[in-house]
């Protein structure tokens, strides 16, 4: 087909479309020649959605743009469109600017698409047009509902249908976890992801949200979670409902054994670690009760508890005391003692202290009686007589011999 005024030229079927609702524009292509420049963008689009290409130019000298698609089919030569596909619009035509829209997008609009531009030689720059395919909802699947603690499980999130590949990432609570996964090609390179979790529960991950997030360039916040169901087995804990002090001999004692897990415990059980129960021993379920206690009842009194999963226990040691047994706590005693301690140590040094200015002070009255008479003195032996007696003869000093 020919045009007027393009001499020998024809119009080449050219460009296909461009992608539907821009997510985000690719590299940029310019083509330049005798001054003039010639640029287009790559464009990506959601499937369905709408895409714009644009071909642009700088310094155009009034030559001729045309729009064609990957077949090389004319889609707008200046503002007429000769491709009969009402879903190509024209949304701005210029000197320097055609700019179409394709709405609709499809896998088949995806291709590169050729801006063209009539010069001597004629130009030609190209949009790769990429078309995304968003996965569908996300698939969870469980090995086994329910896992005992200890247990490893595995779980399973497909992601189908999409382009490009997508990437799967798992949580959980707020940590996060590592997956293996597998890719699928599929037709029009589609494709289908698989990601599997393998992980060893406690009783801590029971009632947590195991969460698999698909991460994919065409959609945002694709996600499907499964909360973990753990049984474990019970704990125990043995309660003293009374009395509320010490146990003295005479008084009664009651205790309760207080025991969850999941599947709730369905057995509980008393024993005496090694002996046997007293004769005045009372068991009602998970109440024990003992009357009229005496010093002989003295052990370890333990409550058993068993569900599906295994058994735990918890162990009371009763002490019984004297019935005159002051009911202060033991660890109040000993603090009376090292208060006690603390005021002797604190007057053995005041002692000492009392003690060394006394001797201080009387030996520096010794030193002055010592040199009293000395300076008066002729000789030395006068001085010392003089010093320790005050005795000015020394015939005073007299020594018998027998």
């Amino acid at each position: 087909m020919a045009i007027s005024g393009l001499g020998s030229h024809s119009i080449s079927p050219f460009f296909y479309m461009v992608l539907a609702t821009c997510l985000h524009k690719g590299a940029t292509q310019t083509i330049s020649a005798q001054g003039q420049n010639l640029v287009t963008n790559n464009v990506s689009v959601v499937e369905g959605e709408t895409a714009i290409i644009s071909c642009r130019v700088k310094n155009n000298d009034d030559s001729v743009i045309q729009l064609l698609n990957p077949n090389r089919q004319t889609i707008y030569f200046r503002d007429v469109r000769p491709l009969k596909d009402s879903r190509f619009q024209l949304v701005n035509f210029s000197d320097n600017e055609l700019l179409v829209s394709l709405s609709n997008v499809s896998l088949s609009d995806e291709g590169r698409y050729v801006c063209q531009l009539y010069t001597d030689p004629p130009q030609e720059a190209y949009a790769d047009i990429a078309v995304l395919v968003p996965p569908g909802n996300p698939i969870l699947e469980s090995r086994e509902e329910i896992v005992s603690e200890g247990n490893e499980t595995e779980i399973t999130c497909t992601a189908m249908g999409s382009k490009p590949a997508s990437t799967i990432k798992w949580m959980k609570g707020d940590q996060p976890l590592q997956g293996e996964a597998t890719v699928e090609e599929l037709y029009d390179r589609m494709f289908t992801v698989t990601s599997r979790l393998k992980l060893t529960v406690s009783k801590e991950d029971d009632g947590v949200a195991v969460i698999c997030i698909i991460d994919h360039p065409a959609v945002k916040d694709i996600q499907a979670q499964k909360y973990l169901e753990v049984q474990y087995k019970p704990e125990v804990k043995i309660v003293v409902e009374f009395p509320e002090g010490l146990t003295r001999e005479g008084e009664n004692l009651e205790l309760t054994c207080k025991a969850k897990g999941k599947p709730q415990p369905h057995q509980i059980n008393w024993l005496k670690v090694d002996d046997d129960f007293p004769s005045h021993t009372v068991i009602t379920g998970s109440d024990l009760f003992i009357e009229n206690l005496n010093k002989s009842y003295n052990g370890t009194y333990r409550c058993i508890a068993s569900n599906l999963v295994g058994e735990a226990y918890d162990d009371y040691i009763l002490y019984v005391y004297d019935s005159r047994a002051d009911g202060v706590p033991q660890k109040i005693d000993h603090a009376v003692i090292g208060g006690v301690v603390a005021v002797v140590v604190f007057a053995m040094l005041c002692l000492l202290i009392v003690l060394g200015r006394y001797f201080a002070r009387h030996k520096g009255t010794y030193f002055t009686h010592e040199a009293k008479g000395a300076d008066d003195a002729a000789d030395a032996d006068t001085a010392i007589i003089n010093a320790e007696g005050g005795h000015n003869n020394s015939d005073d000093k007299k020594e018998y011999y027998i």
